[in-house]
């Protein structure tokens, strides 16, 4: 009753939480990220800033990733933020393959799959639940990235 005095509906509430994701410090920095002059420090930096932001909203997150499959309003949430994610990462794979970054056989479709597996929020706690510290997670994700996509 409570939460209604304040949000018309759950979807209200999603919109806030939204709102919250989108004022976060580090996803303002990753939005910046995606297209640095050096693609390499691009996919460095966005795949630390994606950890780090999972990092942050984890007690936010968890339930909400939790009840995705039978809440329609968690499944908007988790949709929402899918969507923005892969639009900031096919910038990326966009800036990676313009500067002839990917590796020899990646396209830039293939680029962006990877990209979403590497950045994902289900990446992050299988990785976690591993118990992997979030500094050695981002650093496997980020030597697994480089080896899959970049040349050198």
């Amino acid at each position: 009753a409570t939460l209604y005095q304040h949000f018309r509906s759950r979807l209200d509430l999603i919109d806030a939480i939204c709102e919250t994701f989108d004022a976060n410090p580090v996803l303002q920095r990753l939005r910046q990220t995606v297209v640095l002059p050096d693609p390499d420090a691009a996919l460095h930096d966005t795949i630390e800033l994606s950890m780090q932001f999972w990092a942050i909203e984890d007690s936010v997150l968890a339930p909400l990733y939790g009840v995705e499959a039978i809440d329609p309003a968690a499944r908007d949430l988790v949709e929402r933020q899918r969507a923005d994610r892969r639009s900031e990462l096919q910038r990326l794979a966009h800036h990676l393959h313009a500067k002839k970054h990917l590796r020899t056989g990646v396209s830039e479709r293939r680029a962006l799959d990877l990209l979403m597996v590497f950045t994902s929020y289900e990446t992050f706690r299988e990785l976690r639940f591993s118990g992997l510290t979030d500094a050695q997670l981002t650093k496997t994700l980020q030597e697994t990235a480089r080896a899959a996509l970049l040349t050198h």
